[in-house]
């Protein structure tokens, strides 16, 4: 599932205009120091392969590792190496969309808008708002507002989250990955319909049986496993589903003293541990 959202997301998600050169400046317009290092690294590795130098003397001489020696070696070109330093995620991508409705309307200071979306949790300084920025400023301004940056935990969260709980741009993306990729639409259904089980405590019609025997016909392997997992507790996973009791207030106070016992271990007797647990709230 990760080859998908790697490709989409530098397709979509990286550059919001398809400008690769201006992402590979900083916001004065001089190279990113990692991509003018990625672009060193490279020129010195192939040199030396060329020459015909080993992997391992290459990593020895250059003081990397020969992961890292490999990688570069197997790379087509240094564009390929430069993709991953120019569309990683960044602390900006969650305010993309604020950003782009903000300019529309009409404002353009980038020490405002850092402050605005401050206020929304953004933990960035006003530098990365004016490299985004950037691009609207040379008037390449997008007809439409830019889609997420794509990552494995934003796109398990719509997966898990109900589909009318989604905004358009995020079923959008949603849609557009699962027809792009097969296996991912499948989990998909697979994942709704155990969240459904569980958010719902539906038992009629052994829903989750049903479920576990579809998993184990066409699911995918990681499915499988869990699947496998579930059957293992199927009693205590349908006790979870047909009861009311838990064990969370057992389980709290379990975790609450092991707490203590880190606290006072190597300091205390057990006398006083025995009174803290006793005492303390």
């Amino acid at each position: 599932m990760r080859e998908p959202l790697t490709v989409w997301g530098a397709q979509h998600g990286g550059l919001a205009f398809g400008d690769a050169a201006l992402a590979e400046l900083d916001i004065h317009g001089r190279p990113r120091p990692l991509v003018a290092r990625t672009r060193e690294r490279h020129k010195q590795i192939h040199e030396r392969i060329e020459r015909g130098d080993s992997l391992r003397a290459i990593a020895r001489e250059l003081r990397l590792s020969r992961g890292t020696v490999l990688r570069f070696a197997r790379a087509a070109g240094v564009d390929e190496l430069l993709a991953g330093a120019v569309h990683r995620p960044s602390k900006i991508d969650d305010y993309r969309l604020y950003l782009h409705h903000r300019w529309m309307e009409g404002c353009t200071n980038a020490a405002a808008l850092t402050r605005e979306i401050q206020l929304l949790g953004y933990r960035g300084n006003v530098n990365t708002v004016r490299r985004h920025l950037r691009p609207y400023r040379t008037g390449a301004i997008p007809t439409d507002a830019p889609l997420p940056q794509l990552t494995v935990r934003r796109v398990t969260n719509w997966i898990m989250r109900k589909p009318e709980q989604l905004t358009d741009t995020e079923r959008k993306c949603l849609d557009n990955l699962s027809e792009r990729s097969p296996s991912l639409a499948t989990t998909t259904q697979y994942a709704r319909r155990l969240t459904e089980i569980v958010r719902e405590r539906r038992i009629e019609h052994l829903a989750l049986d049903v479920w576990l025997a579809d998993v184990r016909l066409d699911g995918q392997r990681e499915l499988r496993t869990l699947a496998s997992g579930v059957r293992r507790d199927h009693a205590a996973v349908l006790a979870a589903l047909t009861t009311t009791f838990t064990s969370g207030a057992v389980e709290g106070n379990v975790t609450r003293i092991k707490l203590l016992k880190r606290q006072m271990y190597g300091r205390a007797s057990f006398d006083l541990l025995r009174r803290r647990i006793l005492l303390s709230p």
